[in-house]
């Protein structure tokens, strides 16, 4: 019976091309766009599962809260991992990372250089789950100037990986032998390296290192929940701990579970690029939403078609067919027309993956889970969906009293052609609000590359200074580069701006250098005299450092507006202010002697920060240089800095980073995701534009004759196009109206992630109402007029 039913489903197929196809099209394309994001949503759900442990793996972060600040912390100080596992039963082990183990690699004559080192302890493999290769996890990185590569870097220096245990390999100016080969680290974690380095010999993490904020922390836990009862002794830890060295505060200390890491950790410092849990909302429900869309088209064409089978399932109902027998016929052709359109949609979907790994940065499968789950999951979509869009027309169509089917009467069709209207207006609601979204997004990240940061960020280049001894030869480099017409300025930083990663210091900025009660978390970043000149920063008060004044090396520093209207100063120049205590217990105090205009040293998710700006005490901090060219031939002056630096450090090329890419870099994800829903909104409208066709196409057929009559009586082409699209175009009109809050409500809550946000103009939703509007009206005229134009004879021949 079953297979009768399939084949009257694929004779309907092919007996009507036109709707065929438009059926299937349209559901191919939303089966397409369900799977790929899908396949992305599943990626981004995966971080971090692969690990055996995860469930019992947490990291430690902390939250400190005061009348001058407050702080939220992904990085933890070195003692922590030993005491919480001598301090917790729950803590079966746990270990520290620290992400500052990049070196210059030498092996015999090859030598390249890698940032992507990490220190850590012995334990990371007794709580990660990394594959070893070759060597042993139980004494690894047990002893000092040890280190694990993977199986990538082991490549690239020995060739085989197999040949890389017990060599001897040079970091920088240490030896360091290799006692291990791991498996590359998978790309769906939260944190990833080439190699991983045994602490050094002298690393510190005694009591006197609470105050050193400068490392991860892991620990494993005897079973899930046990992460409550240390989380509720945070307290406790504080005052017995860190208290001595962070004063008082509301103080919380927090176990995150490792698989949440990617998706709902934002903190300060984190070790990794995270993801957002919003947008993984986000794209699930644009993937069901795209998929309605689609169904809709299924459920509106074939309900309006009703008329042309009407008299088949009379004849059915007539010799025997029950109503059980016609729903499961209607469910098989339902069914076939699915399956069709999800194999369509399999090799759809297998020729825009490459495409849509490069505009989304991942690296997805069509087989992602395995060909058996994969296989069984398609069997398992093309029933549900193919149920899920035939239910109503299968309950609709059954529905036909036997007599009047047997006449083509098709009864009181009121509430029917309303649900269809209704599915009408849900489609276009879906894509205005997307229309309107993709808008806002667009303006949003437009805003970021052209808002004013404070300084120059054209024609401006910064790399970082590996040498040490190079550090001590500043002077003389910055003068050779400024022999060079096409070199305007050059200047020092202790870090990189636009990076997320500027430094920052708890300043008790008490005035005349007395205490005040509460201390203040401010960014503090060591620059030279030509820094704020070379990045065209301006000054709202005050001078700039000087060499001309001795004094400055170590009494003066310079603030940002910013810490000056928090600390309701009206004017700080002049003001002598508490600095911190030195390591003898001695108050430290220093004169502000410039106020700087606020500039973003960090992306503009982030507000800017009260900052202190002051002078390198010692030539190991100017590590970063900072060059201004002009404008012309930018490569011409990256040789001349490259040829300069090399006479000063034979060994390494400087890798140049400019500060614009440096900020855009910082809005990758949401360019990501933006390009990601335009797409996905034009193949929304192309797919709710295809159903409009599909109605407008069958409306002009059941009205041929009144437009044949019509037109003799006089009624022009506009006319004709009015009759068969006024009624669709109202319905559009309807979700402009509809879909305009949804889209401001939606949009308002994603611009509340940025400190610096555009605001959203009425005429927006007006605009993406409007296009939508003037697509639908295309999509409807382009049948509309061939029906115009058809020849009335011939349409009043016709039966």
């Amino acid at each position: 019976m079953i297979s009768n039913y399939l084949k009257i489903g694929w004779r309907n197929l092919q007996k009507h091309k036109a709707f065929s196809f438009i059926n299937i099209f349209g559901l191919a394309m939303g089966i397409a766009a369900f799977w790929l994001i899908s396949l992305y949503v599943a990626d981004e759900l995966s971080y971090d599962r692969y690990n055996t442990k995860a469930d019992r793996i947490f990291r430690v972060a902390q939250h400190g809260l005061w009348n001058g600040g407050k702080f939220d912390l992904a990085i933890t100080s070195p003692p922590y991992a030993p005491t919480l596992k001598s301090a917790f039963p729950q803590v079966v082990d746990a270990c520290r990372i620290d992400p500052e183990g990049g070196s210059k690699i030498k092996y015999g004559d090859k030598a390249l250089e890698e940032g992507s080192m990490l220190f850590t302890d012995n334990s990371i493999f007794n709580i990660f789950s990394y594959q070893f290769l070759y060597g042993d996890a139980k004494d690894a990185l047990a002893k000092p100037q040890s280190i694990v590569l993977t199986k990538t870097l082991a490549e690239s220096i020995f060739r085989d990986a197999a040949l890389a245990v017990n060599k001897t390999i040079i970091l920088g100016d240490q030896p360091a032998t290799v006692t291990g080969v791991i498996a590359d680290v998978p790309v769906n974690s939260h944190f990833s390296f080439k190699a991983l380095r045994a602490f050094p010999a002298d690393y510190k993490s005694d009591d006197s290192q609470w105050g050193n904020v400068s490392i991860y922390t892991y620990v494993l836990l005897k079973d899930h929940d046990s992460y409550k009862q240390i989380e509720a002794a945070g307290g406790t830890f504080f005052n017995k701990y860190l208290k001595k060295d962070m004063g008082a505060m509301k103080f919380t200390m927090e176990l995150q579970p490792l698989t949440n890491i990617h998706l709902h950790s934002a903190l300060s410092y984190e070790i990794g690029s995270n993801g957002n849990i919003t947008y993984v909302y986000v794209f699930s429900i644009t993937a069901l939403l795209i998929l309605f869309i689609a169904i809709i088209n299924y459920v509106n064409l074939t309900t309006a078609r009703s008329s042309i089978r009407v008299k088949e399932i009379g004849v059915r109902k007539v010799i025997g067919s029950g109503r059980k027998q016609l729903m499961i016929m209607f469910f098989a052709e339902c069914i076939l027309l699915t399956f069709i359109s999800t194999v369509l949609a399999a090799i759809v979907i297998q020729f825009t993956l490459p495409y849509f790994n490069q505009l989304s940065g991942k690296s997805l499968v069509l087989l992602q889970f395995g060909t058996a789950k994969t296989i069984a999951a398609f069997i398992s979509f093309c029933l549900i969906a193919g149920i899920l869009s035939g239910i109503y027309p299968a309950l609709f169509l059954s529905g036909f009293k036997t007599i009047p089917a047997m006449k083509g009467q098709l009864g009181n069709q009121h509430s029917t052609i309303l649900f269809r209207k209704s599915l009408v207006v849900f489609q276009f609601v879906i894509t205005i609000v997307m229309i309107a979204g993709s808008f806002i997004i667009y303006q949003q990240l437009n805003y970021f590359q052209k808002r004013d940061l404070g300084f120059n960020k054209a024609q401006t280049l910064t790399f970082h200074i590996n040498n040490r001894e190079v550090r001590s030869k500043i002077d003389a480099i910055k003068q050779q580069l400024l022999l060079n017409s096409a070199i305007e300025a050059v200047g020092i930083a202790g870090n990189p701006i636009g990076n997320n990663n500027i430094g920052g210091g708890d300043f008790n900025l008490g005035p005349d250098g007395k205490a005040t009660p509460e201390s203040k978390i401010v960014q503090s970043l060591q620059i030279d005299e030509d820094f704020i000149p070379t990045l065209q920063i301006k000054m709202a008060g005050g001078r700039n450092f000087s060499k001309d004044v001795s004094s400055d090396a170590k009494d003066a520093i310079i603030v940002n507006e910013t810490l000056v209207k928090e600390l309701g100063w009206k004017d700080a120049v002049g003001r002598r202010v508490r600095t911190g205590v030195d390591s003898d217990g001695k108050v430290i105090t220093q004169t502000i002697v410039g106020v700087v205009k606020d500039f973003n040293t960090y992306s503009l998710q982030h507000k800017i920060s009260p900052m202190v700006l002051y002078l390198p005490s010692e030539a190991k901090d100017k590590d970063n240089l900072y060059v201004r060219i002009g404008k012309g031939n930018t490569q011409a002056s990256l040789d001349y800095i490259t040829k300069v630096y090399s006479e000063f450090d034979i060994e390494n090329k400087p890798e140049f980073h400019f500060l614009d890419q440096n900020f855009a870099a910082q809005y990758q994800t949401e360019q990501k995701q933006g390009n990601i829903l335009l797409i996905f909104t034009i193949l929304a409208i192309s797919i709710a534009c295809l159903g409009l066709f599909g109605l407008v196409t069958f409306t002009a057929e059941q009205r041929v004759k009144e437009i044949g009559i019509r037109k003799v009586l006089g009624a022009s082409i506009t006319n004709i196009v009015s009759l068969l699209s006024t009624d669709l175009m109202k319905l559009v009109l309807i979700a402009i109206i509809i879909a305009s809050p949804i889209a401001w409500f939606a949009m308002d809550k994603w611009l509340q992630d940025f400190a610096y946000k555009i605001d959203i103009n009425w005429w927006v939703f007006l605009l993406a109402g409007g296009g939508a509007a003037l697509i639908a009206l295309a999509t409807v005229s382009v049948q509309s007029i061939k029906a115009a134009l058809t020849n009335p004879v011939k349409s009043l021949r016709s039966e």
